[in-house]
């Protein structure tokens, strides 16, 4: 089976209704809107009245190519421009969020045109508060959040930093890629929804000596994409990685390892909870038998021999033991691709392999772009073009879920 496919850009053309409140943050959210722009979305800003005091409605249409609104009884537009906004919304996010606005959501209030809004709209609801760090710690704000998170609003949590005000603490507005992130959440399918879902990701470091170590080149990109996609599908998503310089994905849990011993372990550990395992990390095959207590000096020997012993095989290992789950792994040659991804999908019990060349130029280790082919159990065989790395992780939960298997664990 061949075939292009498309890039995943889940924001394109969807209307994202932007709420601003009245609170220093508000500078930020004209960066939010315009990378939304830039990502595709259309972005109808709504300011309150305290918002207009910190940034105008006109820096708001010259970034989105729309008019933003702000008097719900502007002469600019009819009087029910907030159902025509709620009725034509995919998302609806407030961004800075205040404690005022906080409060009469929870309340029911509707006095302006960000809050009748707020009551009109079906589309999924995010919140991203921004406050003095005394302020939201404060119960009432506190209660208030759960109230609104029970009644089906999404939290962006804040961030702890320095604020306008000279404090340290929670509440700073989070960054722009998180709040992307979790509207993205919010638009993509749900199809992982209810699995818990293990990823490992990045290569393994087996020490020499104190300074010293054996590792390769795995960047960690393509496990970090898959949990990252997994995660926007709705799925409780673990993250066992070794050392890489990428931040974890928002919404993930992090379970940092250096060695292939301590990803064994960590593996093994999650393993029988998981619903869905994709073995995507570089694990070290050989460590060395003995390592030194002493940083190892050149003037000291004319050659060093290295012992080595082989590592847990960590794939190998899930294929024996896994009974529900269903099991992904990763194929890394540079010769006879697919004889050798083939024999390893049989051999550890995989349900899917994903296989990549990684001697070709610009693709694979340390590369933003992947060129994979995927072999399934059944014999089936997909190849993919070139894609971006988040592109082919949507390729590779794509085909897991359609897996005759997977519809058992969705029961």
């Amino acid at each position: 089976m061949n075939g292009a496919k498309e890039k995943v850009n889940l924001l394109a053309e969807k209307n994202i209704i932007l709420g601003v409140t009245g609170g220093i943050a508000a500078y930020k959210a004209a960066d939010l809107a315009s990378y939304l722009t830039q990502l595709g979305a259309k972005v109808h800003v709504i300011l309150t009245k305290s918002a207009q005091e910190f940034i105008s409605p006109l820096t708001f249409s010259a970034l989105t190519g729309l008019p933003a609104a702000g008097d719900l009884f502007s002469a600019d537009y009819g009087p029910l421009k907030h159902i025509e906004l709620a009725t034509a919304a995919d998302a609806f996010l407030i961004a800075p969020a205040t404690a005022n606005v906080i409060g009469k959501l929870a309340a029911g209030l509707a006095d302006d045109l960000l809050t009748t809004t707020a009551l009109a709209v079906t589309c999924p609801r995010l919140l991203a508060p921004a406050m003095n760090a005394n302020m939201y710690a404060q119960q009432v704000v506190q209660e208030n959040i759960a109230l609104l998170c029970r009644r089906g609003w999404e939290l962006i949590a804040p961030e702890a930093g320095r604020m306008a005000c000279g404090a340290v603490g929670l509440g700073r507005l989070a960054d722009k890629d998180k709040i992307v992130a979790f509207l993205r959440r919010s638009l993509g399918r749900k199809d992982l929804a209810g699995l818990k879902i293990l990823v490992t990701a990045g290569g393994t470091r087996e020490p020499l000596d104190p300074v010293r170590y054996l590792g390769n080149r795995s960047s960690g990109r393509m496990g970090y994409a898959l949990a990252q996609v997994a995660w926007e599908r709705s799925g409780e998503v673990i993250l066992i990685s070794g050392p890489t310089a990428l931040v974890p994905p928002y919404g993930v849990r992090f379970i940092p390892v250096t060695t292939a011993q301590e990803m064994y372990e960590a593996v093994m550990d999650i393993f029988p909870e998981a619903d869905i395992v994709v073995k995507a990390a570089a694990v070290a095959d050989f460590r060395p038998a003995n390592q030194a207590k002493e940083k190892i000096k050149k003037e000291e020997h004319e050659m060093l021999v290295l012992n080595l012993e082989p590592t847990p095989d960590i794939l190998a290992a899930l294929g024996r033991k896994k009974t529900r789950q269903i099991l992904a792994g990763f194929a890394a040659e540079t010769q006879d691709l697919l004889a050798n991804a083939k024999e390893k999908l049989k051999a550890k019990n995989l349900d899917l392999i994903v296989a990549n060349d990684v001697s070709r130029r610009g693709v694979g280790f340390e590369s933003d772009t992947n060129i994979v082919t995927l072999l399934f159990a059944d014999g089936r065989q997909e190849n993919l073009p070139e894609m971006d790395k988040y592109d082919v992780a949507h390729a590779v939960w794509d085909a897991i879920c359609s897996l005759p298997r997977f519809a058992s664990l969705k029961k």
